[in-house]
């Protein structure tokens, strides 16, 4: 059986992407066959490089072309793109092209602490500054909207008074590396079997 190529799209240290590449290695179904990024110094390009996975940059002036992405996915035979720490919006183009195949991970309970400006450590002190007694991480689909597509799953981890935001993000991050793989091949299987 051919494998289902996905790409992996990323801004930063891409931990969720290291761990995507070595939990789908010894999958028989699914492929991580490419590793997109918006920023040209994303640790995450190193690490997807180190694990033998192709990479590419893709500036926004080139992630909004849409003679640059379609050709680029194609080249790959990319059936599936995962969200991992990706900053920019996506754009129409590709959400027309790949419809509910492309799911995104948000590290807070949505629909709380989404949208603009709601990203990576942003998320954890605002969680923090409420004095939530609980966070987590969402998967969902992308739509135009940012952090407004249905929420495929949620995991939640509780908080003491005493966590700062750094213990939130590491808590928070744990769900992650334990959740997001299985939850991404639950989504795989659902669409492509």
């Amino acid at each position: 059986m051919e494998k289902i190529n996905i790409a992996i799209f990323v801004s930063g240290s891409g931990t969720n992407c290291e761990n995507l590449i070595k939990y789908f290695a010894t999958s028989e179904r699914y492929r991580c066959a490419l590793v997109v990024s918006n920023k040209p110094d994303a640790f995450a390009l190193t690490r997807a490089e180190r694990l033998g996975v192709p990479t590419a940059v893709t500036p926004k002036p080139q992630l909004n072309d849409e003679a640059v992405m379609l050709p680029l996915l194609r080249q790959y035979d990319i059936r599936f793109i995962v969200l991992a720490g990706f900053l920019p919006l996506v754009p129409n183009f590709l959400i027309d092209a790949f419809p509910r195949r492309i799911i995104n991970i948000h590290p807070a309970l949505l629909p709380k602490y989404g949208g603009k400006g709601m990203w990576g450590h942003h998320v954890h002190e605002a969680v923090k500054e409420a004095g939530e007694i609980e966070t987590g991480m969402t998967v969902h689909w992308v739509t135009p909207v940012c952090d407004s597509g249905e929420i495929i799953a949620q995991y939640k981890v509780a908080l003491s008074p005493e966590d700062t935001a750094d213990d939130i993000a590491e808590k928070e991050h744990q769900l992650e590396m334990t959740y997001f793989p299985k939850v991404v091949e639950q989504v795989l299987d659902e669409t492509f079997f």
